[in-house]
This record gives C-alpha cells, sequence and structure tokens, in this order.
C-alpha cells in the first residue's frame, strides 16, 4: 500500500491501546485487527521527525521493524539510543512510559497484548501469582522467531477473512507464549506440564468447527468450547490432534469444499464463502496449495 492509498479506519479493540493511540495521529495506519481476546495487532507506516511518548500503556507491545528505523532512537536519559532497522525488535511492557525520537520512514509491525491475558498465561503457564513475573523493557534487539513469524505467518494473511484469522490467532499465541519463556523474569520456574484433550472435549471441538468453517473462527472459541484457556488449549489441541489448531481448521475447510465440488452443482464462488474464503481467488490459492489441483480440476477430475 502506498502513502497515497486510502487509509485503513479503525473500529476495532485496538483503539483503546496507548500506543495505538499515539501513532494513530502522525502514522498511516495500513490495517489492523482483533484475534480473540489475547491480541490485537497493527500495520504501520510512518515518515516523520516528531517526539513520541507512550504514557503508561495497560498493555504489553511486541515491535517489528519490517523496513526502514534507523533514525529512531530510543531516548533514554542524556544519550539517546540508537541501533534501530529492518528486522529489529523491541519490548514495550505495560505501565512503563517510554519516549521516543523519530526521524525518517519507518514500516512497524505492533502486536499489542493486553495486560489481563498476559497475567492469565502467567498463572497457566508457571501456577504462580502474575505479579511475581514481570516483561523486561528491551529496545533494538534482534529475535529470528519474532521475525519470522510476523514476516511468514502473520504479514501474508488477510486478516479480515474468516480462513485465516484462526492462523493469526495461532501465531499471537506462539508470540506470547514466546515472551514468557525467553524473556520473563522467571524463566528459571519449569512450565506446567498438561496431557492431551479427552476424546469427549476432542469431539465436542471438531464438531464446533465442522459447524462454523463459514465463521472467523478463533483459538479463544474453540478453547471456549473445550472449557480452556486459549494459551494451554493450543498446546493441547496440538498434542492430541497432531497438529496446530489453525493448520485443523484449514484442511477441514479444504475437505468441506471438496466435499462439495464433487456432490453438489454450486459455485466455486459459493464454495469459497461457504467455507470461510473471502473469495474464490482466495480458495484456489489454499486448495492448489493443499491439493495440488484448481477446484475446477478437482470437480472435473472427481467426476
Amino acid at each position: 500500500m502506498s502513502e497515497t492509498e486510502t487509509a485503513f479506519q479503525p473500529n476495532g479493540r485496538y483503539q483503546k491501546f496507548e500506543v495505538f493511540n499515539q501513532l494513530i495521529g502522525d502514522a498511516n495506519l495500513l490495517r489492523a485487527g482483533d484475534f480473540g481476546d489475547s491480541i490485537s495487532v497493527a500495520h504501520w507506516r510512518r515518515n516523520a521527525d516528531v517526539l513520541t511518548r507512550y504514557t503508561d500503556p495497560d498493555h504489553h507491545t511486541i515491535s517489528l521493524y519490517v523496513n526502514g528505523g534507523t533514525g529512531i532512537q530510543r531516548k533514554i536519559g542524556a544519550d539517546p539510543m540508537s541501533g534501530g532497522g529492518p528486522g529489529r525488535c523491541c519490548l514495550m511492557p505495560a505501565y512503563l512510559t517510554s519516549d521516543w525520537v523519530v526521524h525518517g520512514e519507518v514500516e512497524l509491525f505492533h502486536l499489542y497484548i493486553p495486560h489481563a491475558a498476559w497475567e492469565r498465561a502467567v498463572v497457566e503457564a508457571f501456577d504462580i501469582e502474575p505479579n511475581a513475573v514481570e516483561v523486561p523493557e528491551k529496545t533494538f534487539f534482534l529475535d529470528p522467531l519474532i521475525e519470522q513469524t510476523v514476516r511468514q505467518a502473520m504479514l501474508p494473511l488477510d486478516w479480515n477473512v474468516p480462513a485465516d484469522r484462526m492462523a493469526m490467532s495461532n501465531a499471537g499465541q506462539l508470540l506470547m507464549g514466546h515472551m514468557l519463556r525467553s524473556y520473563s523474569t522467571r524463566r528459571d520456574l519449569g512450565f506446567k506440564v498438561r496431557g492431551g484433550l479427552s476424546p469427549v472435549i476432542k469431539r465436542r471441538v471438531f464438531d464446533f468447527v465442522d459447524a462454523n468453517l463459514d465463521q472467523p473462527l478463533t483459538i479463544e472459541e474453540l478453547a471456549e468450547v473445550a472449557d480452556l484457556s486459549a494459551y494451554h488449549f493450543a498446546r493441547m489441541f496440538r498434542k492430541t490432534v497432531g497438529e496446530a489448531p489453525h493448520k485443523f481448521v484449514l484442511r477441514r475447510r479444504i475437505e468441506r469444499a471438496m466435499h462439495m465440488l464433487r456432490d453438489d452443482d454450486t459455485s466455486v464462488a459459493e464454495i469459497a464463502l461457504a467455507t470461510g474464503f473471502s473469495s474464490q481467488a482466495h480458495l484456489t490459492t489454499r486448495f492448489n496449495h493443499f491439493t495440488g489441483l484448481t477446484p475446477a480440476k478437482y470437480r472435473n477430475i472427481s467426476r
């Protein structure tokens, strides 16, 4: 998206986040989205010479410099900290005010984690009081997992279509778990070990997925069906089923499309909407990746 294109019009929960609200006045919001109760994300492009202050945010922020950012400095005392640039990450903890000197162009990806969601994850991971685990501030550091997850598993997706929202939800849970494992102040503690899903709960989740393939499912919704937290549901589901929830849901969408292509004369465009894809082209891309065939070719061969 170029600077001359129409800006994304925000209308989600992310508007309540301090970091988001400070940027919306002088940065170009390319897109944003909420993915369950645990995470929200925003994709920004900014070209400015300003001083930005994030005042006492009530959320954690994971930031990745997608492009640019070499002119940005973290203002700490008399000597600003430099070191920004493509691939660099920042962790901005909740309730920590920070000042940033911005010079030049930067493209940013932000993941916002509400403090309440973080506290739930702490309890589930370590079985201790949330205030015993803190997130330190980290500026201009490299983290291959964060960069790879954002560039390969989040930015390429269409955040508005049902078939991709589950993958976004799963990637967000992965990054929140990564924060716990790699950067929290209690990494010395062992993670609680849970078993897999019981057959009854697994069947309940499967039935819910099959009944809602046209809907924008998230990890949180499936976890609620299983009466588990999103954090533990994702881990238990993978242990039981052998694949991540978002991959399972995508496979069920494709299998439903295959069934409809074989057994009725519904148009490919209608099948796409019925299985949670934004368009016939979106279904065709995913279907071809999954089967090696286009939907039309599959229909001809199967008949």
